[in-house]
């Protein structure tokens, strides 16, 4: 059975925190997901970081029964619910070549990778060596996900413009990261600590060029090319919101005449 670490209450009290913060960052998308219900088709929105998010819950979600721990599994079943919601939304609505891909991905990553982990892990491994093992391979995909925020930051200071950047958003993660951080630390489980300092880390750079670069030059042309890269950027849940946010006929965002279009070096 699961246990709950009431003996310390001080990282149970913690790690509830980080449950209500990770879930509140887990229902994000459902603003995304309802507007490619409304619109009946994804357009250009990815569908990688969720296949990814999925495999991600999937494997702390089997760290969690390992360790006994209701907190972390409390969490994950969660993710694991909703990210698969995600996921059948996205599949439905997906053009026929996007359907293919993204079965792929979850065929590759969520059923092989995972199933494999599962299956090794449980034949050939036991007791604290099948949790060290499952552990350093969830910090991993810890890790991957949280490399993910390098993009945005990468865009920001290319553009100097957080206008693609959700505040909020960041905000909560950063957060997150620090209560699942803390909460590691205190049971000593450096496998759940050790990565969310990467995830602090990221989402306080965030943060500071978000105050940096909040209130930017009305400069229209290099709207446009923020946009444009918006469009282009992979692996983030807001590409749909940012396509519209951009591109709905503002004049802020048309690209400039041609009489006008400076190329600066």
């Amino acid at each position: 059975m699961v246990s709950i670490h009431i003996e310390n209450p001080l990282a149970f009290s913690i790690g509830l925190l980080g449950n209500i913060l990770s879930f509140i960052v887990i229902l994000t998308p459902l603003k995304t997901f309802y507007r490619v219900y409304k619109k009946k088709t994804t357009g250009s929105f990815q569908s990688a970081p969720y296949v990814m998010a999925l495999s991600s819950a999937i494997l702390w979600l089997y760290y969690a029964i390992l360790t006994r721990n209701v907190l972390l599994l409390t969490i994950n079943t969660s993710s694991c619910v909703l990210e698969s919601a995600y996921l059948a939304v996205y599949v439905f609505y997906a053009s026929k070549a996007l359907k293919i891909f993204t079965a792929k991905m979850i065929m590759f990553f969520n059923v092989v990778l995972c199933g494999s982990v599962l299956l090794l892990t449980l034949a050939f491994l036991e007791g604290r060596r099948r949790v060290e093992i499952t552990g350093y391979i969830c910090a991993s995909f810890a890790v991957s996900v949280f490399i993910a925020p390098l993009s945005i930051i990468r865009l920001i200071i290319k553009t100097k413009s957080v206008e693609y950047m959700p505040f909020l958003l960041s905000l909560f993660l950063t957060l997150s990261a620090v209560a699942w951080f803390f909460y590691g630390l205190l049971l000593k489980d450096f496998f759940v600590a050790l990565p969310n300092v990467l995830g602090f880390l990221f989402g306080v750079a965030q943060i500071i060029l978000y105050f940096m670069y909040m209130n930017p030059k009305n400069d229209k042309s290099g709207q446009y090319v923020a946009a444009t890269v918006v469009m282009a950027t992979v692996g983030s849940d807001k590409d749909l919101e940012m396509a519209e946010k951009y591109f709905q006929g503002s004049e802020a965002v048309k690209p400039p005449v041609p009489e006008e279009v400076k190329v600066e070096v």
